[in-house]
């Protein structure tokens, strides 16, 4: 039996970090996760890095190059003839970038002293301050425990994944062949992704959604933007729908569904992906063996992330908030620092949000229907990338950048992008608000010319009526 200070359930981004970060504050850590790559191997990363973040990334970013040699590169005056995609290469790309992080990950296991064992981990029992946690044949005896066991996708009533005609996450990253007709249920972040990046590839895509309104949780101007940009790209979407029925043959998918005016539909696709949220992954963690309490399918904590048992921690996906590999991250490096005694904190107002369609979207902050909503008085200025010098050079000018400030004190209360390279521009935002910063701070701070930077600087001059290129 092996001791040690803390033992990570859980090897995601939030798990992984959380461990990095207690060796190097010293102690004595031990990390058990259960994914296995595609070579049986053990495949640290959780979700993020295998079937999530990652390889999604991978495939945007080829779907999208496609996209441009299709479509766009004569606008350069670079013509290709005879473009033909190879799907298999494409994939095995993407395959090759995730386990360049796996191994990235266990290189800094090794770097940083971090024990790992290879299974599911589950609670044994609780004597005094020893925390008994089983994986395989062995028993690890911990001072501290994180639990980092993420999240799962929700199957859809009536639709079980099959991972070859109704997909989730993972299946919809291996799809063998570009399918015809492509159906998805959920708008959100993982629906939009994956359905760009085969509306790309050649699809039709046609995304259904329960809510009446597109980015409910995005600011609705910004909102309005992402619908009109992507009903021309191609990508149907109808909302306020019910689904009634899904209906398998051996090669197709029948949705029966009725609209938001009642109406009944029919939609056949070749192949439909399952995307209407995530639940909390606390399978087999045996939690009733320590008196651990769960809310709702969650891991109940307190704003520091303990939980109901003494020494028990947890963070990411199996949480209250926002389901985000970063948000795990922080969560996991502030857990461990309060382990060893610090006082660090994690503020989930400054907790970025992005979607990797194309253009981008990304924001901080508060929306203005919510400012609308609380009462709060409020100043907002815009900026479009069509007047900005570099999206021009760089031919993508769709979009904008929007501030809303307090109307007295113009302390930055949100940011809201839609527009080339959203989710590298939103980190400037979150840098200002971290430090209250105000509208005018940006606008007085000198950007690079031409950037696309330079936006965010007009958009918070725009706040005061100042913006100086529009």
């Amino acid at each position: 039996m092996k001791t040690f200070d803390v033992v990570v359930i859980g090897g995601g981004p939030g798990g992984y970090i959380a461990a990095i970060r207690a060796a190097q504050l010293g102690l004595s850590v031990a990390c058990i996760d259960e994914a296995k790559g595609a070579d049986g191997k053990p495949a640290l990363g959780g979700t993020c890095t295998n079937v999530g973040c990652i390889p999604s990334k991978a495939l945007l970013q080829s779907s999208e190059n496609y996209e441009q040699a299709g479509h766009h590169f004569a606008d350069h005056g670079v013509k290709v003839k005879g473009l033909e995609l190879d799907l298999g290469a494409m994939l095995k790309r993407k395959d090759k970038v995730v386990k360049q992080n796996n191994e990235g990950i266990a290189y800094l296991f090794k770097k940083n002293r971090v024990s790992f064992f290879h299974g599911r981990g589950s609670f044994s029992k609780i004597e005094g301050e020893k925390i008994e946690i089983k994986v395989q044949d062995e028993a690890l005896v911990a001072r501290n425990v994180i639990i980092a066991t993420g999240s799962n996708p929700r199957a859809l009533p009536g639709a079980d994944f099959d991972e070859k005609l109704t997909l989730s996450n993972t299946g919809a990253l291996e799809i063998p062949e570009v399918p015809k007709r492509l159906g998805v249920i959920g708008a959100g972040v993982i629906g939009l992704e994956m359905g760009s990046v085969w509306r790309r590839l050649g699809s039709q895509v046609t995304i259904l959604e329960a809510l009446p309104n597109f980015l409910g949780a995005a600011d609705e101007q910004i909102a309005k933007e992402a619908g009109k940009l992507f009903a021309k790209q191609g990508l149907k979407m109808e909302f306020g729908v019910a689904i009634t029925a899904v209906k398998k043959s051996s090669k197709s998918v029948s949705i029966q569904y009725n609209a938001s005016d009642k109406s009944s539909k029919t939609l056949e696709v070749d192949r439909l992906i399952v995307s209407i949220g995530r639940i909390a992954n606390t399978t087999g963690l045996n939690a009733e063996a320590i008196g651990l309490k769960l809310e709702r399918g969650f891991v109940a904590v307190d704003e520091d992330c303990r939980t109901s048992v003494a020494n028990v921690w947890a963070i990411g996906d199996v949480v209250r908030g926002p389901m985000l590999a970063h948000k795990a991250e922080e969560e996991g490096v502030a857990v461990a620092e309060r382990i060893a005694g610090q006082k660090p904190h994690v503020n989930l107002n400054t907790i970025p949000w992005v979607i990797y369609t194309s253009p981008e979207i990304a924001w901080v902050g508060k929306t203005e229907q919510q400012l609308k909503a609380e009462g709060v008085e409020y100043r907002a200025g815009t900026f479009p990338f069509s007047a900005n010098a570099r999206a021009r050079a760089l031919g993508d000018t769709s979009g904008l950048v929007k501030f809303v400030a307090d109307k007295k004190t113009d302390e930055i209360l949100g940011v809201h992008i839609i527009g080339p390279m959203a989710s590298e521009l939103i980190s400037e935002a979150v840098v200002a608000m971290e430090f209250r910063g105000a509208a005018e701070d940006i606008g007085m701070i000198c950007h690079a010319h031409p950037s696309l930077s330079e936006a965010l600087k007009d958009a918070a001059l725009a706040v005061d009526k100042r913006a100086l290129n529009i």
